[in-house]
């Protein structure tokens, strides 16, 4: 399975910035003028402060301008306001915008990903990439941008009011900026370290959760409830851990950066003090005269306002990396081609007759020892053939290959007279019918389920497939008849009931194909008869290829194969396998099914 190398830094943010903000541009550019707009608001109101205080050291308070001021700062405060408010609007909806089309990309890509790779991966560490690693591309593209955009504008407006009051002190304080900066960045890069733990922990946590609940019947049969607490909770420990480890990065930048911000207060003080002493300063063509108390407290108040601005950053930076490395685990993901994909040169395939041939089939899954050696069966036009031997022969991998589930190694299989691997998946699977041991069922109603091959079709369509099924009875029997949800994984329907369900949806999708894998091993004598019979009638005119074990279900296939370690070592019908005395034979004796062979 081929997986495009993991972006790194500046690629990861193109990225983002190209496949989620760009078609996005007016509400960001929006949100950014808010951004400017809050800046802005925010150093103007600074300047109000040095003709305030001039006046009142002076004693020549104008009580009509100081009225006006107070309106001018009521209006500027509550436009500030609002420019943070339209920002956090922006944010918030472009954000979830966002996290939605994240998480359809990669459920869409999860649902095309080969079966070996979803084999693979625990469900809980799929949820965790689809809940988590999306949910960290909002913070990323949009609260965290916004934000840092912000803090940004803010502080080059408090720079440039400072500067305005007095351009040496405020040379003096950006000397010191990348200091300040370094340090931050410290901050970020420990916290970009430990990002990737706390997700493999959150994922870790998915899994375990979910395993427990899914083998519920077998923790409570064996009395392991407590235990698996135990194991979650141990999870959950490590977890803590983790998140542990960067909380507290993010908990301490912004107190360190909060101490570098009175550190220069105190240089500044100091620099007020030295410049009363020394009165008119020139430096070369240059000169700086005295600084007002005004002057003197607008230039504080700036600089504390942008040591403000500089916290956030520095709880941005902790922010950003979390959300930089949730988008560059998501597109690690989505950039795994399946190799099991239609080609350019991939045709679509006509209505077939359900002629199916493996011709010297050998299949391994991954590295490992081939599965199948050199296998040739033919199902031909409405036979029924069935593939019979010792668990673990290949028999269920024969079938997950015919509607290129996987893909064979060596050899090919011919459906009517087209490589499947020629043909597009959606126009090979449209041709094969598929009923498992264990049916699955979705948490909706009766009537979606049996309708899931043909999500068009009609009540009348869907009610004959259950007839013919044997369904429809017991479904007319619930209150909600039809409209009956089955629970997850249908656990509000008996064995049989859901496996005539699955019947029922292979009756309606009218494959010519027909693939029973075990389809009634899992039942009790009652509804195996019933299931049976339903059966039966489904494969009446199709080409049909089975596995079972209980031979006595497969006595009127017109071939059986008997499979035997990844070969074929026996084939023909009931009664030519029994005159064999092969393995079929001895295989039917165990079961106690009659030795007698049948007349020829």
């Amino acid at each position: 399975m081929s997986t495009a190398p993991t972006d790194q830094g500046p690629s990861v943010v193109w990225r983002i910035v190209r496949g989620y903000m760009l078609p996005r541009w007016p509400a960001f550019l929006f949100g950014i003028f808010c951004a400017a707009a809050f800046a802005f608001l925010t150093a103007y109101l600074t300047l109000l402060i040095q003709p305030v205080i001039n006046d009142l050291l002076a004693s020549k308070v104008d009580l009509h301008a100081m009225s006006n001021l107070v309106w001018i700062v009521v209006a500027f405060a509550l436009l500030r306001g609002a420019a943070a408010i339209g920002q956090a609007f922006i944010a918030n909806r472009v954000g979830l915008d966002i996290v939605n089309d994240a998480q359809s990309e990669l459920v869409g890509k999860l649902m095309h990903a080969d079966l070996a790779r979803l084999r693979a991966t625990h469900s809980g560490a799929f949820l965790s990439q689809v809940v988590n690693d999306c949910q960290m591309i909002q913070t990323a593209a949009t609260t965290g941008f916004l934000n840092y955009l912000q803090s940004g504008f803010t502080v080059a407006g408090l720079l440039a009011v400072m500067f305005t009051k007095d351009w040496l002190l405020t040379t003096i304080v950006l000397v010191l900026g990348p200091v300040i900066a370094w340090v931050l960045r410290i901050f970020s890069r420990f916290a970009a370290q430990r990002t990737g733990s706390s997700m493999d922990a959150n994922a870790a946590l998915a899994t375990a959760v979910l395993e427990g609940l899914d083998g519920v019947r077998v923790v409570k049969i064996e009395g392991r409830e407590d235990q698996e607490r135990d194991r979650v909770v141990k999870v959950l420990i490590e977890r803590k851990k983790a998140f542990l480890v960067l909380m507290d990065a993010q908990a301490a930048a912004a107190p360190i950066s909060e101490v570098m911000t009175f550190l220069m207060v105190a240089l500044v003080i100091a620099y007020f003090v030295w410049r009363e002493s020394m009165g008119v300063v020139h430096l070369g063509p240059l000169s700086v005269d005295k600084i007002t108390p005004g002057a003197f407290a607008a230039f504080v108040v700036a600089l504390l306002a942008a040591g403000q601005s500089l916290r956030q950053f520095s709880t941005l930076q902790t922010t950003l990396a979390y959300g930089l490395a949730g988008a560059r685990r998501l597109f690690s993901h989505l950039d795994i081609m399946p190799e099991i994909r239609d080609t350019p040169a991939s045709k679509v395939m006509g209505a077939s007759s359900g002629r199916l041939r493996f011709e010297n089939v050998t299949f391994a899954y991954g590295d490992g020892e081939p599965v199948l050696n050199n296998v040739t069966i033919e199902a031909r036009r409405g036979e029924t053939v069935a593939l019979v031997g010792p668990s673990g022969g290949g028999k269920t991998t024969m079938l997950a290959l015919a509607p290129r589930f996987y893909d064979v190694s060596d050899g090919r299989i011919l459906l009517d007279d087209h490589d499947i691997r020629d043909v597009t998946l959606a126009s090979l699977r449209a041709q094969i019918g598929l009923v498992t041991q264990e049916p699955f069922l979705f948490d909706e109603s009766i009537a979606a389920n049996i309708a899931y091959s043909r999500p068009d079709a009609s009540q009348a369509d869907i009610e004959a497939a259950a007839r013919q099924a044997a369904a429809h009875d017991f479904i007319v029997g619930f209150p909600q008849g039809y409209q009956t949800r089955v629970g997850e994984l249908g656990i509000r329907l008996s064995g049989g009931q859901r496996q005539r369900i699955a019947i029922a949806r292979a009756f309606l999708k009218n494959a010519p194909l027909l693939l029973l894998d075990e389809a009634t091993s899992a039942l009790d004598t009652e509804s195996e008869a019933q299931v049976q019979a339903a059966l039966e009638r489904l494969m009446e005119g199709r080409t049909t290829v089975l596995i079972a074990h209980r031979l006595s279900t497969v006595r009127g296939a017109d071939r059986i194969y008997v499979i035997h370690h990844g070969r074929v070592v026996e084939s023909g019908d009931h009664a030519s396998l029994m005159r064999q005395g092969g393995l079929y034979a001895r295989l039917a004796g165990s079961q106690d099914l009659e030795m007698t062979p049948e007349p020829a």
